[in-house]
């Protein structure tokens, strides 16, 4: 029971600290390697999350290697080094295993 009313306590509180942000809206389709780069760390996750999400399930794919999700970044970070005008899905489809 002390568990249970802890956690609910804590839950609540989680809700009720989480700051107001405005609401942005990304055509992810349309985000560019440069764009990608400038964005906060928080957005960069988002964004990477999403795509790794859209893909795995574009690919009918329902596993999550930890070995390979360092290894795409890697890849897909040098990649939009050398091409920062190229989209981001364009080099996840080109550098994502």
């Amino acid at each position: 029971m002390n568990r249970k009313l802890i956690f609910a306590g804590a839950l609540a509180a989680a809700a009720f600290a989480v700051p107001a942000n405005a609401q942005v809206t990304i055509e992810m389709s349309e985000v560019t390697c440069k764009q990608f780069a400038g964005y906060d760390p928080d957005t960069q996750d988002f964004v990477a999350n999403w795509m790794r999400g859209y893909f795995m399930s574009k690919n009918n794919i329902t596993v999550i290697d930890s070995r390979y999700v360092k290894r795409n970044t890697d890849k897909i970070t040098r990649y939009c080094k050398k091409k920062p005008n190229s989209s981001l899905m364009d080099a996840i489809q080109k550098n994502a295993r």
